[in-house]
């Protein structure tokens, strides 16, 4: 490496990784996951304000999950609905907000549809994913629109230095099989690779009133190069998935339907000055559905720049300000009532990240310019105080908004004349260490959630007369989240709680599809030939549609997984899914895996 390509790398080092490390008592583990969602700086994920879900490789692997909605569901609080098996619409309630409450990132490019409902969970494969960073609260401050819930920013797989490959493929109940291989280069300043994943299933009968199999097919893959130009870092990064899902409409006539979501993002990152880092990322999303035994249809397209600049004042403050430009092009076809619309949106913000001895003070805020809805601010404060090297009280508040999307304005039942649905989070919380190995985390919240938008008339919703939305509901959302970790080795566990009030003030009714309370639990021994796992889901009954008085009941699965090294490069890796055979609905009269076997091997060289 040249010397100036050393001195770039160690500017970015310093600004980036020392200020994570270098305060704050709660001292972490040396391979204690560095994060950057929660104040798009890295921080060690033990030291963020906000609380912080790090999904990383290994969890992936051991977890064999079909999808990206299959892994967020092994953790309390994040309720998945799903109309039925592999490739169907997959929802995300996350700490009670609605599924359109949760922004999603894959390598900070947003992939939330700009036509109806939250990003596809269900087409992201989780074999190009190296880790998962999940922040809970509002983070519209930092993101704009849809982060009144939280944070999802999924980072695909990327090199390490020298060259590695690998290959695998498996096989498992309901005809799934996938194909899997990946190759990687880095070598100083310049990196480049490319992953790709083939997964198909003949599926089940997703509805329970039709027997048919309904299938899926998914082709992704993730291809990314980087290079230093002396002061100048360059990247660009292309994810895709594509494929074909087949499924049941509300008269049970078996359809299906082509869909491709995407993600490009070019990146520039230089450091101007010893304590200053700029990135400007340029970046288009899609996300497109079209039915094949008919006209409808529903696309996306998002161009976007973000520039961002971080400046370390001093050894106890990070300065973080940026603009970010989107220009959104959605356009749907659904029941004859079609749209063709542009939405831009401007807005800067600004943070301010402060620590001296042991307190840390976070100050977040965006002013956001709508060209629908004009300005709008939001904020956050959060607060740490370290009370020992052991243990550590926090308090927050903040504030979110989600713009109306195109099918809320213009599709059917559209109504131009939304309003914003906006939001306010007060939390406090405290973790404690014990010892080296066992950590306990407490987190209280109230999230009150104005403007919420409903779909009004339902009796009409085949008639001669449409319903309309409406901002005519508020909710208020009150709950107590505890975790704890243990790591003991070969043992290590996880426990996740949840007790939670989602409810619509408006009318005293429970918010659909979301438990009052959840229990996950994760349990692995590993040694150097082998591992097993367990991981066990109980959630209590839920809602199931704000029109009906149906409750779907609560359940609880196992799953079993276990990994074997069969010699020094391959590994068989087995899971079993719901080994009781549970019986359990995600979505009123819509069937869910049974108990299912899937076997993987896998071919990975050291590097």
């Amino acid at each position: 490496m040249s010397s100036s390509k050393k001195s770039f790398t160690k500017k970015i080092t310093l600004i980036s990784l020392l200020y994570a490390t270098g305060s704050g008592a709660l001292h972490a583990a040396d391979d204690a996951a560095i994060v950057i969602t929660a104040t798009r700086t890295a921080q060690i994920a033990d030291q963020t304000l906000a609380p912080v879900i790090v999904i990383d490789r290994d969890v992936i692997e051991r977890s064999a999950a079909v999808d990206v909605a299959d892994l967020l569901r092994l953790h309390a609080g994040l309720d998945i609905g799903r109309n039925g098996g592999a490739g169907q619409p997959a929802s995300l309630f996350m700490r009670g907000t609605e599924s359109n409450h949760t922004l999603v990132m894959i390598d900070g490019v947003k992939i939330n549809p700009g036509t109806i409902g939250g990003a596809a969970l269900q087409n992201i494969r989780p074999d190009l994913i190296e880790r998962i960073e999940v922040v809970k609260g509002p983070r519209s401050s930092l993101y704009g629109s849809d982060a009144i819930g939280g944070v999802i920013n999924i980072i695909t797989r990327q090199a390490a230095e020298g060259t590695h490959g690998y290959f695998a493929f498996g096989a498992g109940r309901y005809g799934s099989r996938s194909q899997n291989l990946g190759v990687h280069f880095g070598d100083g300043g310049s990196r480049a690779g490319i992953d790709a994943s083939a997964y198909t299933t003949d599926g089940f009968a997703t509805r329970q009133d039709a027997g048919e199999e309904r299938g899926h097919d998914n082709l992704s893959f993730n291809l990314y190069a980087g290079r230093e130009f002396g002061p100048l870092d360059v990247e660009l990064r292309r994810w895709q998935s594509a494929g074909n899902t087949e499924y049941f409409d509300f008269f049970l006539t078996p359809l299906d339907q082509d869909f491709r979501n995407t993600a490009t993002s070019l990146t520039l990152k230089a450091a101007p000055r010893d304590a200053w880092i700029s990135t400007l990322r340029l970046s288009q999303a899609s996300d497109e559905i079209d039915q094949n035994q008919g006209d409808d249809f529903a696309h996306t397209r998002r161009n976007q720049l973000d520039w961002q600049n971080d400046v370390q004042l001093d050894a106890r403050q990070l300065l973080t300000a940026g603009l970010m430009l989107s220009r959104e092009k959605a356009s749907s076809s659904v029941f004859g009532t079609g749209f063709d619309e542009a939405t831009d949106v401007n807005a800067v913000y600004l943070q301010d990240d402060i620590k001296w001895g042991a307190h840390h003070l976070l100050l977040a805020g965006r002013h956001t310019d709508h060209d629908s809805f004009g300005g709008h601010g939001t904020w956050n404060v959060e607060y740490g105080f370290e009370l020992s090297p052991a243990t550590r009280f926090t308090a927050a508040a903040g504030t979110g908004f989600r713009a109306p999307d195109a099918t809320d304005r213009f599709g059917f039942g559209g109504n131009p004349d939304l309003k914003p649905e906006t939001s306010r989070n007060l939390e406090v919380g405290a973790r404690q260490r014990i010892g080296q190995r066992q950590t306990v985390t407490v987190n209280l919240f109230d999230n009150r959630i104005e403007d919420l938008i409903e779909f009004t008339d339902p009796d009409d919703f085949l008639g001669p007369i449409q319903g309309a939305n409406q901002n005519v509901e508020e909710a208020r959302i009150r709950g107590v989240e505890l975790s704890y970790a243990l790591n003991l080795q070969p043992v290590s566990l996880r426990v996740e709680g949840i007790v939670q009030d989602p409810k619509n003030e408006t009318s005293g009714e429970p918010l659909p599809r979301r438990a009052k309370r959840s229990l996950t639990t994760s349990l692995v021994y590993e040694q150097a030939a082998y591992q097993v796992g367990a991981d066990l889901i109980l959630q209590s009954k839920r809602k199931d549609s704000a029109f009906s008085d149906t409750y779907n009941a609560g359940y609880g699965l196992v799953n079993l997984s276990a990994q074997w090294r069969v010699q020094k490069d391959w590994r068989l890796i087995g899971k079993l899914e719901n080994v009781f055979d549970k019986h359990y609905e995600l979505a009123d009269g819509f069937n869910s895996a049974g108990r299912a076997v899937f076997i993987e091997a896998r071919y990975s060289p050291a590097p």
